[in-house]
């Protein structure tokens, strides 16, 4: 993280469990979209996993080459989850509801209400399940399948986030 920035700036953060498949793709796709829009410069976005197993280390190759069919550059370096972080972001979004029991349990209660999941901002018709699903014991189409789930999400967190002001 910079140091300050201008009061109409979003942080928002993507997390997953190892910071290599679901989470950096979010945080690509929501940058690809922003920038797209004409509105990169106010956001700030970063990505993180509820754990440092892959601390370092790029995005899944697979997360990445699904990244590049969609003109999207995928990255960022892995890292885990700070407990500044629920400071420094206005937004974290969990990729799947056990992601969201961990950040909810080191959130600090006052923060707890910028913890969300990110299928929160998918308008699809079924709402039976919120998550996310970790692709990283599939195959490319489940990679595939991810990138269509943040892309829908990040699409409706955009436009509800460029109609709102911090």
């Amino acid at each position: 993280m910079s140091g300050p920035l201008p009061p109409d700036v979003r942080r928002v953060l993507f997390v997953c469990s190892g910071n290599i498949c679901r989470s950096p793709l979010g945080e690509a796709v929501f940058r690809h979209q922003a920038e797209a829009a004409g509105l990169g410069s106010r956001f700030e976005v970063d990505s993180a996993g509820t754990h440092g197993w892959h601390e370092g280390e790029p995005a899944d190759p697979r997360a990445r080459r699904v990244g590049e069919r969609h003109g999207v550059a995928v990255t960022s370096l892995a890292r885990a989850v700070v407990d500044g972080d629920f400071e420094a972001f206005d937004l974290v979004l969990a990729m799947d509801r056990g992601h969201l029991r961990e950040l909810r349990r080191r959130c600090p209660p006052e923060r707890r209400d910028r913890l969300r999941l990110m299928r929160d901002f998918d308008d699809a018709p079924d709402d039976r399940d919120r998550d996310v699903p970790d692709p990283y014991y599939d195959g490319e189409a489940a990679f595939e399948h991810v990138y269509d789930l943040l892309d829908a999400s990040c699409r409706n967190l955009l436009a509800a986030l460029a109609a709102s002001r911090p």
